[in-house]
């Protein structure tokens, strides 16, 4: 059913991912103007098309798998996958921070509430994930009383 505790998970990993669009990953006070990333003062999913490509993913296909409770096994491999954008997004989003020589001037990075989202989305997928399986197997388990 979709008010089931894993459709409230996917819908919060899937606003966290596409939340991302909006808020930071860190942020300085001023623009660094020899950084690719920090050029305007604010370290986003904006800043490269990777990062934009997966957390999308990863927001699109939690939200999808909202919507297929009643084919509760493509909705376990929808959220897998959603697992699996979030994680090499976040992967990839400190490779690319650190690839960025931890910022080339003396500029103070902040970390914004970006850096956080990602993780929390990543624990809601995962968690809906577990309860759709938690969900299969209550369901196998009474076809078989049958």
């Amino acid at each position: 059913m979709i008010q089931r505790i894993q459709s409230i998970f996917l819908l919060l990993a899937g606003g966290s991912f596409l939340s991302l669009f909006k808020l930071p990953f860190a942020q300085t006070d001023k623009a660094v103007s020899n950084s690719a990333f920090l050029a305007d003062a604010a370290y986003g999913i904006q800043d490269h098309v990777s990062l934009m490509g997966t957390f999308g993913l990863a927001g699109a296909l939690a939200i999808i798998a909202i919507f297929l409770f009643k084919n509760r096994s493509l909705q376990m491999r929808l959220t897998m996958f959603s697992v699996i954008a979030a994680v090499i997004g976040t992967i990839l989003t400190v490779v690319l921070f650190m690839q960025e020589g931890q910022v080339k001037s003396s500029q103070v990075v902040n970390d914004g509430l970006g850096a956080y989202l990602g993780f929390a989305g990543l624990i809601f997928a995962i968690l809906a994930y577990r309860f759709v399986q938690k969900d299969d197997k209550l369901v196998r388990s009474m076809d078989r009383l049958r």
